[in-house]
């Protein structure tokens, strides 16, 4: 960042060399953090670009610059075509300004995170760019100098403390110092190494550096020096193609892999909850063994019992207890047990298929995460970045639901008619809440269980309202949604598209259409 008075005192004299005679021919913004101010004089052009992000405060000199046709807004329209009379830099003060001739000046205010672009007519403030500054609109141009006594013997009165008298001094400067043992020298020995170092600072001379791993443009040889300049202008240019490119790479990289550790960890949740609740289903025991047992016994259960012990001619013939539905023949009973053994079946096929796929996706994430971390080219990791979101995209694109998430749970909610049906028979399970909009057409919506969690009167409500609002009753005020649990929800053979068989409705709720994803 560039905020450093002593390179804004040497880019301010050479702006003076190049600006004068120039005129004003444009100014505008085309974001809140950005000013774009354009100069000419005949066949000659010369533009300003300053960035006054609050992380990233620095002024750039495009070749040119091609004005987006929207989102721009012309400002400081008053200095049209006025004429750069000087450029005036304010003594130990991290500030110039652009002097015109018809008296308007353009304070640039270089102060970091409160960084800022004033215009003064008369010396009275007159436009402000960052209007939000609100103490900007009450600055005295004239008090802007700061005349300090630098002398040997105020450094002495000091007792050898440099930092009142030499404020300016940024953060690279006074590392340079520590580094150089100011602290451990006597008054003279540090007298000795603060002058050696303002006449580094005078030696135009610009360095673009890293010190711990952060990019700086310095006037002082120091830190791990990258490219080696003459001239402020040429120097500020490259720092900010160099660090805007860098920080770009960071922060495309970063997020890159923070959104790989997020997809990572949920995945790998899923797999830990999938593999507890499958050890779980498969150490039932089988629903096909009961039906069996019932089925060779008929004769021997009693007529409208609850359970009834029989003998287990799986396993040698041990006794074993059966609980039944006493308003169920015995036969109807075993055929309760033979359903629950075939959904039982498929219940446990989805979960290792669900398993399977998991496995495989943390397979392919830690690869991809692998080759992120490694990838140093700004264009290869955009291309990286990119041609994942499109395989995530395209993958999305093929579920048979959208998913949202509201309180830590997840709502599915069938695309379409062929999508509901997908969705029910590959994508659902018995704990599952099943929630459809009454007695109209609409999208299937599962509120996905969670091991060992009831499901909180909220988030049920929440469904609800999806269900709701994907259904043919959107633009009701109130519409009644069916809520029950999937295994109470079938598909018959030769049933159209999306329409099942609810045996049992547990609770319908009254809800507001609502879509608020």
């Amino acid at each position: 960042m560039h905020n450093n008075y002593y390179f804004l005192k040497q880019l301010s004299a050479r702006l003076a060399e190049e600006l004068k005679g120039f005129q004003l021919v444009e100014a505008f913004s085309q974001n809140k953090n950005e000013l774009i101010i354009g100069f000419a004089r005949q066949t000659e052009e010369f533009y300003i670009k300053a960035h006054l992000n609050p992380a990233f405060c620095c002024l750039s000199f495009p070749a040119d610059f091609s004005r987006a046709r929207k989102n721009s807004v012309d400002l400081f329209t008053d200095l049209s075509m006025a004429e750069v009379e000087n450029i005036e830099q304010f003594d130990n003060e991290r500030s110039f300004a652009i002097v015109f001739k018809n008296n308007y000046k353009l304070l640039f205010k270089m102060h970091g995170n409160r960084s800022n672009i004033v215009l003064f007519k008369d010396d009275e403030v007159a436009e402000v760019f960052k209007k939000s500054l609100k103490k900007d609109f009450e600055i005295d141009i004239n008090q802007l100098h700061r005349p300090i006594d630098q002398s040997y013997e105020a450094f002495v009165q000091q007792g050898g403390d440099y930092k009142d008298l030499f404020p300016t001094f940024g953060k690279v400067i006074k590392k340079y110092l520590l580094t150089h043992g100011i602290k451990e020298k006597d008054t003279d020995a540090k007298w000795k190494l603060i002058r050696e170092t303002l006449g580094h600072l005078t030696e135009q001379k610009y360095y673009i550096t890293e010190i711990e791993g952060q990019l700086h443009l310095s006037l002082i040889k120091t830190g791990s020096v990258q490219h080696e300049f003459h001239d402020p202008v040429k120097a500020i240019d490259s720092f900010f193609i160099q660090y805007i490119s860098e920080h770009a790479f960071k922060s495309i990289k970063g997020e890159a892999l923070l959104d790989i550790n997020k997809q990572l960890k949920q995945t790998e949740s899923y797999v830990r909850k999938t593999q507890k609740k499958l050890e779980e289903i498969e150490s039932r025991l089988n629903y096909h063994i009961l039906a069996d047992i019932l089925m060779a016994n008929l004769h021997q259960v009693p007529a409208k019992a609850e359970e009834v012990t029989l003998q287990n001619f799986y396993d040698n013939n041990a006794p074993i207890t059966i609980k039944l539905k006493r308003d169920l023949s015995p036969q109807k009973n075993a055929e309760v047990y033979y359903r629950k053994a075939k959904n039982q079946s498929v219940e446990i096929e989805n979960l290792k298929t669900n398993l399977r796929q998991k496995l495989q996706a943390i397979e392919t994430l830690e690869e991809q995460k692998m080759v992120i971390e490694e990838e140093q080219s700004l264009k290869a990791l955009r291309n990286l970045v990119k041609r994942d979101q499109n395989q995530a995209s395209k993958k999305k694109e093929h579920l048979p639901f959208n998913a949202f998430t509201y309180d830590g749970f997840d709502i599915w909610v069938g695309k379409n008619a062929r999508s509901n049906d997908r969705m029910l028979q590959q994508h659902s399970f018995k704990d599952d809440l099943w929630l459809h909009a009454k007695d109209v057409s609409g999208s299937h919506v599962l509120l996905k269980y969670k091991a060992g969690k009831p499901f909180p009167k909220d988030v049920i409500e929440k469904a609800a309202e999806l269900a709701a609002h994907f259904s043919k009753r959107k633009s009701d005020t109130l519409c009644p949604v069916i809520v029950t649990p999937r295994k109470f929800v079938r598909k018959r053979k030769g049933d159209p598209a999306g329409a099942v068989m609810v045996d049992k409705e547990e609770k319908t709720l009254l809800v507001r259409p609502n879509n608020w994803s």
